[in-house]
């Protein structure tokens, strides 16, 4: 297989994780998602507990509306230890950055969230993936997972993506949903798992050959 990169940014019960997952093995490749604030704890010496608390704090400073002015958009450059601002916003998704670019760096691999797309953005052999689904499926596959009905329910996943959508553009500038960003968009409820990881597959033997994967 060539060295080819996944990226997946996706609706709450899309299954975007669970498609991400399913590709991983199909192509033999690592799969990351919670495992990102890990390793850049572990590249950093920066507490991972810091690096989730700074996601919580995102959101509920810049939540739906408010953080559309209030951008710090990555550009690359980490902040030494000895400065004040080393654990700063900014500096812990630089490291996330980080991460993401050596692990893509390493070889073939699938990555969750993260703005891993935009932090790839100038790769060649990244594919950008986004999951959507009609409404009735995104609340039966939330409904899964969560002890909540109805308007509750609905409640919630309009708040997850909320929340993707603030880490996003907090540090890329850019709209989470804007198709433009991605190369490829797929409807998960009209596809299903399966065929959405055939689907991705094809577009990479589509775009990189048949002998990518």
């Amino acid at each position: 297989m060539k060295n080819i990169v996944v990226t997946i940014e996706r609706q709450y019960g899309s299954g975007g994780r669970t498609i991400g997952e399913m590709l991983s093995k199909e192509l033999g490749c690592h799969y990351y998602n919670k495992e990102l604030t890990k390793l850049a704890s572990e590249d950093s010496g920066i507490a991972e507990e810091l690096f989730i608390e700074n996601d919580e704090k995102i959101v509920q400073k810049f939540g739906k509306g408010f953080f559309r002015r209030n951008t710090d958009v990555y550009h690359g450059d980490l902040i030494s230890p000895n400065k004040g601002d080393f654990v700063s916003q900014k500096n812990l998704f630089n490291y996330i950055a980080k991460t993401i670019k050596k692990l893509a760096d390493d070889g073939s691999c699938v990555l969750i969230g993260r703005a891993a797309d935009y932090v790839l953005k100038d790769y060649e052999n990244v594919v950008r993936i986004f999951v959507y689904a009609p409404h009735d499926f995104l609340m039966e596959q939330a409904g899964k997972k969560q002890p909540l009905m109805g308007k509750e329910l609905e409640k919630y996943c309009e708040k997850v993506d909320e929340c993707h959508a603030a880490y996003y553009h907090y540090y890329t500038g850019q709209d989470w949903m804007d198709m433009r960003n991605y190369d490829l968009c797929i409807n998960s409820g009209k596809l299903g798992f399966e065929k959405s990881v055939e689907e991705i597959k094809a577009y990479i033997r589509t775009r990189f050959g048949e002998d990518a994967i």
